[in-house]
C-alpha cells in the first residue's frame, strides 16, 4: 500500500470516528465516508459499544416546522450557512463543525439539543433539494427554517408567535423574550451573514 493511500484511509477512519461520536448513522457513513460497510460497523461497535440501529432516515419536513424543532432547527442551518460561506472545507466537515457549534451553543445554555445529527444532516439535503427554505421574521428579522415555496412576505417566526401553550411543560417564563431565555437561546441571533434572498446554499 502506498503513503498515500495509506494516509487516505487514516483520513477516512477519522472522518468515520468524528461522525459516529456525532450519532451518525450507517447509511449517512457509507455515503460520505470511503470505507467498507463491514469496516464501518466494526468501528460503530468499537465506538458505541452496540450494532449500529436499523431503520429508515427521516424523510419528512414536517418535523422542522413544530415549535421547539423549528428554533433548533433554524439556529443550526444559520451556524452551517455562514460556515459554508467563509469555508472552503468539504461539505461534510462543514456539517461536522456546524454541528459541534450548536452543541456547544445548547451546552453553553445548560439546555438540552433537540437536533440530533441525523435531522441536521437530512435538513441540510432538504435545503439542497429545494424542499426547504430560510424565510425572513418580519419582527425581529431573524431567519427561520420554513416550507420551500412557502410566502416570504409578513412572515412571522415561533420565537415572536409561539404557540399558547408553548413551553410550559419545560418551565417557559412568560413575557418578552421568556420563551428564548427559558430554552437559552436568548441573543444567538439567528440569520449570521446568511446568503442572499435567505435561500439555502447549494
Amino acid at each position: 500500500m502506498t503513503r498515500k493511500s495509506v494516509l487516505g484511509e487514516v483520513r477516512e477512519v477519522q472522518l468515520a470516528i468524528q461522525l459516529i461520536q456525532l450519532g451518525a448513522r450507517l447509511q449517512f457513513l457509507e455515503s460520505e465516508v470511503g470505507l467498507s460497510r463491514e469496516r464501518l460497523i466494526r468501528l460503530y461497535k468499537e465506538i458505541k459499544g452496540v450494532s449500529p440501529p436499523k431503520g429508515l432516515l427521516p424523510f419528512s419536513t414536517d418535523w422542522y416546522m413544530t415549535w421547539l424543532a423549528n428554533i433548533h432547527s433554524s439556529m443550526f442551518y444559520n451556524m452551517y450557512q455562514f460556515m459554508k460561506i467563509h469555508s472552503d472545507e468539504e461539505k461534510v466537515w462543514i456539517l461536522i463543525k456546524s454541528y459541534k457549534l450548536y452543541l456547544q451553543q445548547i451546552a453553553a445554555q445548560d439546555s438540552e439539543p433537540i437536533l440530533d445529527f441525523t435531522r441536521a444532516y437530512t435538513m441540510v439535503r432538504f435545503f439542497d433539494s429545494d424542499m426547504l427554505q430560510l424565510s425572513t421574521c418580519c419582527r425581529c428579522s431573524g431567519q427561520f427554517v420554513a416550507h420551500a415555496h412557502d410566502h416570504k412576505s409578513g412572515y412571522v417566526c415561533v420565537l415572536c408567535r409561539p404557540p399558547s401553550r408553548a413551553g410550559k411543560a419545560r418551565g417557559a417564563k412568560r413575557g418578552a423574550g421568556g420563551e428564548a431565555g427559558a430554552l437559552g437561546i436568548e441573543g444567538m441571533g439567528f440569520g449570521v451573514e446568511a446568503a442572499p434572498g435567505g435561500a439555502g446554499l447549494h
